[in-house]
């Protein structure tokens, strides 16, 4: 069926292009033929979302990675219900791989294709997909009053050039694990600073004899990118410069000190060596194997906790806590989490009635849905002192001080590039490779680069 439609499309595109059709409409028919049959496989091909025939309702597709819950299909079968015979909502589910899921969305977006109406995107998605004029300004829907009622880290996730181009829909925060038994049996508090941290763990290592102080995640992805940020913030550094973010400023003693405070974790004997391979999976195995004092990973760990199959440690046992600082004031840790998107290529009915499905997926009582059934960490703000909520997740009690204070990866078009030189140098200043200070230089000139070559 595939090789049918493309062959098609491809006729058809070119007797248009005899016709004298405009370059836009001709790479519409190029994506809904080619791009669509690409993505999420080819029984989704015949186009995007549009007005039922005989005023019939507003078709709308709506891609998401996969739910393991069933939670997305309950709450779009609701709302297909609640609209009935005005919006019919097509659920599409995506790649599980966010970054072929990505990849895929580009390509339909740079053939103009309106196949899928309004998607979830990475947190680091907005910018990149924003810059081209692939999906939609929000201003006029989502807002400054809207945006008030969301947590502060995932609504600046979404904003490009002082506008809206997304809104979150679930978030996610990296969270300090502890060994709460341990440390109350060696009369230890939480630690604020990494200093604090460091011997913290050295002195539960010599009461308790566990193997490890702190792992977390070092590797050369994007695991690591987040972590290195943390570093970098929480000892006052950053990226872009917050009132401009063509200009880099990585070069900056505060970045210099966060990538040696990591590096350290190494060579005080904190970290072992190998956390510069170490992944989600690896840093929690260790965890939850009962081999780590300290560990920095994202809020699923603690579901994980309640399976003994899966953790020797069990939940009680541990602790939340912000990640520690320079100062010990307050500090941030990288956000996580998915956006709500609408394709910029769709017909003004369909997007209308696309932003209906965003408001009710983001709506108290949805999200309400999403933390009790789905144990999806809510966007709003107050759902975090809702009892109900708070009991189906108790991370949230644990972690709320985390997950209010996150800080969104640097926002910018040319995010993807820059990420896998800040993996690459990251990873070589933890391993020894690279002095922190050669890594910063290295990537004040090549970040500098790609923000150079993506405007020309």
């Amino acid at each position: 069926m595939t090789d049918r439609v493309e062959g098609v499309a491809k006729n058809e595109a070119t007797a248009m292009v005899q016709r004298g059709i405009n370059r836009r409409d001709f790479l519409k028919l190029a994506g809904a033929g080619l791009a669509g049959a690409s993505l999420l496989g080819v029984a989704g091909c015949g186009g995007g979302g549009g007005q039922g025939g005989n005023g019939g309702p507003v078709e709308v597709t709506f891609a998401t990675t996969p739910d393991p819950t069933g939670t997305f299909q309950k709450l779009i079968d609701q709302f297909n219900k609640e609209n009935e015979g005005k919006i019919e909502v097509k659920y599409q589910q995506a790649p599980p791989d966010s970054s072929q899921f990505f990849d895929q969305l580009r390509t339909e977006f740079q053939a103009g294709s309106a196949r899928i109406n309004v998607f979830e995107g990475d947190v680091t998605w907005p910018a990149q997909f924003a810059a081209p004029g692939y999906v939609a300004d929000l201003s006029d829907r989502f807002t400054q009053e809207e945006r008030q009622k969301f947590l502060e880290g995932p609504v600046q996730s979404n904003i490009y050039e002082g506008a809206p181009f997304g809104v979150p829909w679930r978030t996610d925060a990296g969270f300090l694990y502890y060994r709460k038994d341990l440390l109350d049996e060696a009369g230890l508090e939480p630690p604020k600073t990494w200093d604090e941290l460091k011997q913290t763990a050295q002195a539960v290592q010599q009461s308790a004899g566990t193997k490890f102080g702190y792992v977390f995640q070092g590797a050369d992805y994007e695991g690591g990118v987040v972590n290195g940020l943390e570093y970098i913030w929480n000892a006052g550094g950053d990226v872009l410069d917050p009132s401009d973010p063509n200009k880099v400023v990585i070069d900056n003693p505060g970045a210099v000190d966060g990538l040696s405070i990591e590096r350290s974790m190494v060579e005080d004997g904190i970290a072992p060596k190998a956390v510069s391979t170490f992944k989600e999976d690896e840093s929690t195995a260790a965890f939850l194997n009962g081999d780590s004092v300290f560990l920095r990973n994202w809020p699923y760990v603690y579901a994980q906790a309640a399976d003994p199959e899966a953790s020797k440690v069990k939940q009680e046992q541990i602790g939340i806590a912000p990640l520690p600082s320079v100062s010990g004031e307050e500090s941030a840790s990288g956000l996580g989490g998915w956006n709500l998107m609408l394709n910029a290529a769709s017909e003004d009915p369909v997007q209308d009635a696309s932003y209906e499905l965003i408001k009710f997926m983001t709506a108290p009582e949805r999200q309400r849905t999403l933390a009790i059934e789905g144990s999806y960490l809510p966007i709003l703000q107050e759902l975090y002192d809702d009892q109900e909520v708070v009991d189906a997740v108790p991370v949230i009690a644990l972690g709320k001080e985390a997950i209010q204070n996150t800080k969104p990866r640097p926002v910018s078009p040319y995010y993807s590039d820059m990420s896998l030189r800040m993996a690459e140098q990251f990873n070589a200043s933890l391993d020894g490779e690279t002095p922190p200070e050669q890594a910063v230089a290295t990537l004040q000139e090549a970040l500098t680069e790609i923000v150079k070559q993506g405007q020309a």
